[in-house]
């Protein structure tokens, strides 16, 4: 039996057969920490002798199946499913114009010889030889004016991350739990605030904890992520691999530096490991905690590194927190003390804070609305969201730098791309309740077209009334695409409880 058919052998324990049901449960961070090794490989099935997108499925379905069967498995045999027609697929759902990596080369200069790359770069991957490229560092600014640094792959790195990305997420969308939303497959960023939205709604929430981790991904520790991964992943191939992409080093200003931890922000794999890292040492830490230490309700939305919890008791929250920054302290990590807060909130939130003199119930950020307890037009609590002013501002900024870039295109041009940009807002922001955040943006707009319309000539003739025309003409009609949050959340999770 050669390496290739003993890596589709079954090697299912007695133990685990006889044990599912104790298998079921969910693996905790401190059972990490004190690992207990099972061995485990996917299930053997009849695969094609000639490799094709139904067989690559399949080969996928048995690990997901054996992942959802059982939790505790270690599997011993993964690389295999990095093969050839995955790389290929890899490469084709990379973004064609994204910026290259340190070896300048585009996505399209790969592809014109893709099959022999494809092939040579599948054979280093399987013999050993394959070296992944430091990172390119660039920096984008963020909301509050800082830097946020950026890693940009090469493209060969990026195809094996897409591909090897593919391969876990098998059997990582099988332990991650319901709350957490982030960079997964058919979860989106309004699939977490639709959750939250219902949550604060239905739930006996009067504490939100809105919590930010400081830096987190600079922050990951790689002898951490080593013993999450072998928590499920026996394949030590897979493993050291993933660990040459933490260790890989950036490049900037032709400069090599080593990275002694973190993962670098941009790579294809990152949101993966983030959210790996995560699990184990929030997710599973506070699922467990509300389940045994809260005397009442709790409600979790996660998404990355940003997340909200909720508490029906002040005692609750504040021990919550509390022993949250020993708990992340425990993983070299801690929460931004300018960004965590813990506010009360909730149907009550404003009688409560009449009685005791103070005022309208504090507001908290997340995912670009601000959230604020409010009453309909009957008198009901209400959980009103809004466009973040301060990212607003911040897309307004973009605007004028880039209608500046673009002084001197025709008009016609101008309108084209300024449409392109409202409906992109719109498709993000366009949320029930949220109508006068849509024409502020495009009153915002407004000015800023004629500002630069005016400074192409002295001798300008843009009135306010021409101004009206064009907006009438180039400005699509502000409008709510999406539907009110607890009807999305129960269309999607069918009335199952999904906050978990």
């Amino acid at each position: 039996m050669n390496d290739h058919e003993k890596s589709h052998t079954v090697v299912v324990p007695a133990k685990l057969r006889n044990k599912e049901a104790e298998a079921q449960a969910e693996a905790t961070a401190d059972g990490v920490e004190g690992r207990t090794v099972l061995k485990g490989n996917l299930t053997k099935g009849n695969m094609y002798r000639t490799q094709s997108r139904e067989s690559m499925t399949n080969a996928l379905g048995r690990v997901r199946e054996a992942a959802k069967r059982h939790r505790k498995m270690r599997f011993t045999a993964l690389l295999h499913h990095v093969t050839i027609e995955r790389l290929t697929n890899a490469y084709g759902k990379l973004r064609k114009r994204a910026a290259v990596g340190v070896d300048g080369v585009t996505w399209d200069e790969y592809g014109q010889r893709l099959e022999e790359n494809i092939r040579e770069l599948h054979g280093r991957i399987h013999q050993g030889g394959y070296r992944p490229q430091p990172s390119r560092r660039v920096f984008i600014e963020k909301a509050d004016g800082s830097q946020r640094p950026l890693g940009i792959a090469a493209v060969e790195d990026k195809i094996v991350q897409r591909a090897m990305t593919e391969v876990l997420n098998a059997i990582y969308e099988e332990d991650f739990l319901g709350f957490c939303y982030g960079f997964r497959a058919g979860k989106s960023q309004h699939d977490a605030l639709d959750a939250l939205s219902t949550a604060l709604y239905r739930k006996r929430v009067s504490w939100v904890l809105d919590a930010d981790i400081r830096s987190f991904f600079d922050r990951v520790g790689h002898e951490w992520m080593q013993k999450f991964l072998e928590h499920r992943i026996g394949d030590q191939r897979v493993v050291r691999l993933i660990l040459k992409w933490l260790k890989a080093g950036v490049m900037e200003n032709g400069e090599w530096s080593e990275s002694e931890s973190g993962t670098p922000q941009g790579g294809t794999i990152s949101p993966l490991l983030a959210n790996i890292y995560l699990y184990y040492a929030f997710d599973t830490w506070a699922h467990q905690w509300r389940r045994t230490r809260a005397r009442g309700e709790v409600a979790i939305v996660r998404f990355a590194d940003d997340f909200i919890v909720g508490f029906e008791h002040r005692a609750d929250a504040e021990q919550f927190q509390k022993e949250l920054v020993e708990r992340l302290r425990k993983f070299g990590l801690e929460l931004h003390p300018d960004k965590t807060r813990l506010v009360e909130f909730g149907r009550y939130a404003a009688e409560r804070r009449a009685k005791r003199g103070k005022g309208k119930p504090e507001t908290f950020r997340f995912l670009g609305f601000v959230h604020i307890c409010a009453e309909n037009r009957k008198g009901w609590y209400q959980v009103r969201r809004m466009t973040d002013p301060k990212r607003m501002r911040r897309k307004l900024q973009e605007i004028r730098k880039e209608l500046k870039r673009r002084c001197h295109d025709p008009v016609p041009d101008q309108g084209k791309w300024l449409r392109s940009v409202i409906r992109g807002f719109d498709q993000y922001h366009g949320i029930p309740g949220n109508i006068q955040a849509l024409d502020a943006f495009r009153h915002g707009i407004f000015w800023l077209w004629r500002n630069a319309l005016k400074r192409r000539s002295q001798r300008h003739r843009i009135t306010i009334a021409r101004m009206v025309r064009l907006s009438r003409q180039w400005f699509p009609r502000a409008s709510i695409v999406h539907p009110w949050p607890d009807q999305r959340f129960d269309a999607k999770t069918q009335e199952r409880n999904r906050m978990r």
